[in-house]
């Protein structure tokens, strides 16, 4: 969804060591990150990739690319694929590749891998699923990582702590990273909009309120252009937990369908012809309706030809 995998990639592009760290799940390598590289493929080949990011492992060079994840693709295993040898391809480094399901429950049926069964022709292509949700989220706050601490909400409290201390405390971490204020208030609403995959919107902000961060992250962050794009006036504080919640629910239900359409598209153009089939790719963008942009792309998995996924389109209408 729009507004998740942009906050996760500019926490990528900040904080890039930390979240190869979280990614490889090791302490004891070293690890040199070199930059973030431009991640955009010919459209004719596939979508832009979410992060790839040029590293040293132990001295050797390779790639680590990862792609975020809010809910479930019926066709991850074969775009990770893609993915990974085209990147192959193009940059000649081995590659480590990994999907960061953001959701709780998310990613449950991703098995980590793309395989072609068959018996003169196999192909297995493996990358690794983390779900933040099975992760030690304590660890994550005394890891010394600050990059990684606006997920910290979306994993594990320690036993015995509910999911709102479990937030609060996060908060309160979070609020005890050292940067300037403009930067900090970023960083708070970074974790406020994440926090909204696994909180309701009223324990967000109530939690922010008695902290004392709320107006600042209406005030001063990109969180108040969120609700703003969503017709909610900055100025009224009553309503607002109620505001938030229409916001976070809208912003999902865009976030799905625009994810419904990409899955479309991208079958289209691994099954036939990718520069013919961005021919549907403004029809198919303006539909509205998801129970038939789930029909179609059953349709795209199904039919034999172009031709017959257009016959669908048009009697679909």
């Amino acid at each position: 969804m729009a507004e998740y995998d942009t906050i996760s990639k500019q926490l990528i592009h900040l904080y890039p060591q930390d979240l190869v760290r979280l990614a490889l799940g090791r302490e004891d390598v070293e690890i040199k990150v070199e930059g973030v590289l431009d991640t955009e493929l010919p459209r004719v080949e596939t979508r832009m990739v979410d992060s790839v990011i040029r590293v040293r492992i132990d001295g050797k060079k390779a790639l680590i690319h990862i792609e975020f994840q809010t809910t479930d693709s019926a066709n991850m295993a074969l775009r990770m694929a893609i993915y990974i040898l085209r990147l192959i391809e193009r940059y000649g480094l081995p590659v480590y590749a990994f999907v960061i399901y953001l959701r709780p429950n998310a990613g449950r049926r991703d098995e980590g891998f793309f395989r072609q069964d068959h018996a003169d022709f196999p192909v297995l292509v493996h990358y690794k699923v983390i779900r933040l949700s099975e992760l030690d989220g304590q660890g994550i706050l005394e890891g010394g990582h600050p990059g990684l601490l606006p997920f910290a909400p979306l994993m594990q409290p320690p036993v015995g702590m509910g999911s709102e201390d479990w937030l609060r405390e996060c908060v309160r971490k979070s609020d005890s990273v050292s940067l300037d204020q403009a930067a900090k208030t970023n960083f708070l609403n970074s974790l406020a909009v994440l926090s909204g995959l696994a909180y309701e919107p009223a324990t967000i902000t109530r939690i922010l309120s008695q902290e004392g961060f709320m107006d600042a992250i209406m005030r001063e962050s990109s969180f108040a252009q969120y609700l703003e794009e969503r017709g909610i006036e900055r100025g009224i504080k009553r309503g607002i937990e109620q505001g938030i919640e229409q916001g976070i629910e809208e912003g999902i239900e865009r976030g799905v369908r625009e994810r419904a359409v990409e899955d479309i598209l991208d079958v289209l153009e691994i099954r036939f012809n990718p520069a013919v089939a961005g021919q549907f790719a403004a029809h198919i963008a303006a539909i509205e309706d998801m129970q038939r942009l789930k029909r179609l792309l059953r349709s795209a998995v199904q039919v034999d030809d172009l031709a017959a996924f257009q016959r669908v389109l048009d009697a679909d209408a």
